[in-house]
């Protein structure tokens, strides 16, 4: 089943995309407990900085240089590692963030932990996930009384801040930093997708910023082609006809599985779109069936289907007709 929501990144350091938060406080350090909020006395960064429990968070926030983006007006959802979370990551971890060679990355973690909007505690438990201001989402559980963000425990809820509202949580959470290419790379499963990929020069496309969504053939859907025909498209005279066929399983937006299941078809970038059917619990693209879903990257997400998806020789004629009109 396709089960989560599209997340879309957008401007200036801190993206738009659906928003959610966390649950309610308890005497315990993982079971929150809801509590009357106070009211707002600073933005998140001075709550931050006056609450003493957050001088690593503040201090990444400053390294970052995201003190006046987050001193802005907001709204903003802060989900806020103590000081002790962030004692948690490996040694040496924060001490290497915090460099100035880093600030980009050590950016992406921190706005991984904000989500676009004012969303309280009680409205966590609608949701199943939320789109972060980095552009990936999180996954929020919740088992009881206890919610969960990604690995991390909500252990404290609804700090008013006059800009948004700050929900603590016991761990740092990590956005993907692999890119799709490297996630295929590393996976062992799609060793035939990787070196098509390779053959049609098409690494550095989906190595760059994106998003896409990505409809990854398994090594045994390249194997189900009829005989001789990988050998033949992996031939360099043959370049073009691999490209349309790797770039009709390539969309050019982060598409989760939520969202495509809400579609008569999925646009791609060879400009041609692929039908969507939803059947028994069960997701066609084409005639692929979806196997796995979501898998994120720093550059958007993957599906994994279990055939190839051809595209007609009437679907690449009129790609090409939009080609040549896009250029007049």
């Amino acid at each position: 089943m396709l089960t989560t929501s599209l997340a879309l990144a957008l401007t200036a350091g801190l993206g738009i995309a659906p928003p959610t938060q966390a649950t309610t406080t308890t005497t315990t350090q993982t079971t929150p407990s809801k509590a009357a909020a106070p009211a707002a006395t600073g933005t998140i960064v001075d709550t931050a900085v006056a609450a003493g429990s957050f001088k690593t968070l503040v201090a990444a926030v400053q390294a970052a240089g995201l003190v006046e983006t987050l001193s802005g007006k907001g709204p903003f959802t802060v989900f806020a590692p103590t000081d002790e979370a962030f004692a948690k990551l490996p040694a040496g971890t924060v001490e290497m963030l915090l460099k100035p060679e880093n600030k980009a990355k050590l950016a992406a973690i921190l706005t991984y932990h904000v989500v676009p909007g004012s969303v309280m505690a009680a409205d966590v438990v609608k949701l199943k996930n939320a789109g972060t201001a980095q552009g990936q989402r999180v996954d929020i559980k919740v088992d009881g009384k206890k919610v969960m963000v990604d690995g991390a425990n909500v252990v404290k809820t609804d700090i008013a801040c006059t800009n948004g509202v700050i929900h603590v949580i016991d761990s740092v959470i990590l956005p993907s930093d692999k890119t799709i290419v490297e996630i295929a790379a590393s996976n062992g499963s799609f060793n035939t997708l990787v070196a098509a990929v390779k053959a049609a020069g098409l690494v550095e496309t989906l190595s760059g910023k994106g998003p896409f969504t990505v409809l990854a053939p398994t090594d045994e859907a390249f194997a189900k082609l009829p005989p001789g025909t990988l050998d033949m498209l992996l031939k360099p005279e043959n370049k073009q006809q691999l490209v349309d066929i790797l770039t009709y399983h390539v969309v050019p937006a982060a598409a989760y599985a939520d969202q495509v299941v809400t579609m008569s078809q999925v646009p791609t970038v060879l400009k041609t779109p692929i039908k969507v059917t939803v059947k028994d619990g069960k997701v066609m693209l084409g005639a692929a069936t979806v196997v796995a879903t979501d898998i994120e990257a720093s550059n958007g997400v993957i599906h994994v289907v279990d055939t190839v998806i051809l595209p007609t020789p009437a679907n690449k004629a009129q790609a090409s007709v939009d080609a040549s009109s896009s250029k007049n």
